[in-house]
């Protein structure tokens, strides 16, 4: 019997910078993301440095500009989304070990200052990547790839 697969929704909430709003484009669709969100004030195309990150993959990849945070998510909770964010907290458990739902929409936070509390409260799973190194956190299209990888 085949094994079910995962479908993925990446939601970039609050990402400042444009090269990494390409890069995740390109980590998105490489990996074969269904969906990329971007919410808040996170920068979209025609957005010249995010295309020029992107190398093209906003032409392949389904992706949607949603100022609106809680609009987005209560689509994707319709349409039987669990809510996952990707976050150092103390809630979260480890990439490796989480075996979670097969409607999945990833919640990035902010480069800075992560996913606010407020946001994480409304997830049903947090996930995290470990560190194993003296660094506390990796770039957000580095996790972001990371943790596509592992759910997909």
């Amino acid at each position: 019997m085949p094994i079910a697969k995962t479908i993925l929704h990446v939601i970039a909430h609050d990402i400042r910078s444009c090269e990494n709003v390409g890069a995740l484009f390109r980590t998105c669709e490489f990996l074969g993301v269904e969906k990329l969100w971007l919410t808040g004030y996170t920068p979209a195309p025609p957005d010249s440095k995010v295309l020029k990150t992107a190398l093209g993959a906003e032409q392949s990849l389904k992706w949607e500009k949603q100022t609106d945070l809680n609009k987005a998510l209560e689509r994707l909770k319709s349409k039987g989304f669990d809510l996952v964010g990707l976050e150092l907290d103390k809630r979260a458990k480890e990439l490796s070990q989480y075996r979670g739902a097969k409607k999945i929409a990833l919640l990035l936070g902010n480069e800075v200052t992560g996913i606010p509390s407020s946001l994480l409260d409304q997830c049903d799973d947090i996930v995290m990547i470990k560190p194993r190194g003296k660094k506390e956190s990796l770039n957000v299209t580095i996790a972001t790839a990371i943790a596509c990888w592992a759910l997909l």
